[in-house]
């Protein structure tokens, strides 16, 4: 397993903590999700295998969020 912290831009309130979860827990690979909205951060724990950490923050900016 994998672990990864992405900074999200733009995560204003619990529907964006929403959105960015299911999300990532729908892309197979995927073990656990962690949203702090505060600190604008994502912690995701995956299996590299089956899922980059490229499509993790593709799948983040799908929802309209920005990845740096």
């Amino acid at each position: 397993m994998q672990q990864a912290t992405l900074d999200v831009k733009g995560m204003t309130c619990n529907h964006c903590v929403m959105s960015v979860e299911g999300a990532l827990k729908n892309l197979e690979g995927v073990s656990d999700v962690t949203v702090n909205l505060d600190a604008g951060k994502v912690d995701v724990k995956y299996d590299a295998d089956k899922v980059s950490k490229d499509k993790i923050s593709e799948a983040v900016e799908d929802q309209g969020y920005d990845v740096e």
